[in-house]
């Protein structure tokens, strides 16, 4: 099975669209003001309008107001949410779209509960806890916290880069990687050449190289 790939945390339109040419399956924008990564409504549109055909657009909201999540999805084409706070299973199903629940994992969680809570998920979104952090921490967690009988697709996060990939997916074997902070060049700011490397590194890891 192929790995898939998003990159989230997109701030400007050509490093979208130089990112679909390389090959990824889904692009995040960030609607959360306190993330560097922070895109408004306009930019947004901006980035969506210009990305070419079969791209899934994931916007990510962190506990925020169901106004506020409307006012995005009525304006902006995206093709799933992300919840990347505490949001409850009964505030995903508050929006008529495909959604995913990222899970910041510490060592007593258990990921089956959460699978069973969230059970119309599209995925599951793994990522590394931090303190007073709501993702995009780069932080790496304990891959052997998750479950080998999940029945819920895995995206994995947290702390990915060009070096770690092949292990990820050796060790995870997930349904796709989400990476934002390993392929910058500063926060929000994308590397082409990092991008190209992470995505080439999938492949090759999905081939077995």
């Amino acid at each position: 099975m192929r790995t898939r790939v998003k990159i989230c945390g997109f701030t400007q339109v050509d490093e979208a669209v130089i990112a679909a040419k390389l090959g990824v399956d889904a692009i995040g924008l960030v609607f959360y003001p306190p993330s560097p990564r922070h895109v408004s409504i306009e930019q947004a549109q901006k980035i969506v309008k210009a990305l070419p055909a079969f791209v899934t657009v994931v916007a990510l909201f962190v506990d925020e107001i169901e106004s506020q999540i409307k006012e995005v999805i009525n304006k902006v084409s995206i093709d799933c949410i992300q919840f990347h706070g505490d949001e409850s299973p009964v505030d995903c199903r508050l929006y008529n779209k495909p959604y995913m629940k990222a899970i910041r994992m510490l060592p007593d969680l258990n990921i089956l509960e959460m699978t069973n809570q969230y059970h119309d998920a599209s995925s599951l979104l793994l990522d590394a806890y931090h303190p007073g952090i709501k993702g995009g921490s780069g932080s790496q967690f304990d891959w052997d916290l998750i479950p080998k009988n999940c029945s819920k697709s895995i995206i994995l996060a947290g702390g990915l880069h060009v070096d770690n990939v092949k292990s990820a997916i050796q060790s995870v074997r997930p349904y796709a990687l989400d990476v934002s902070s390993g392929v910058e060049a500063t926060k929000g700011v994308k590397d082409v050449a990092k991008m190209a490397a992470f995505i080439q590194a999938i492949n090759e890891g999905d081939r077995g190289i």
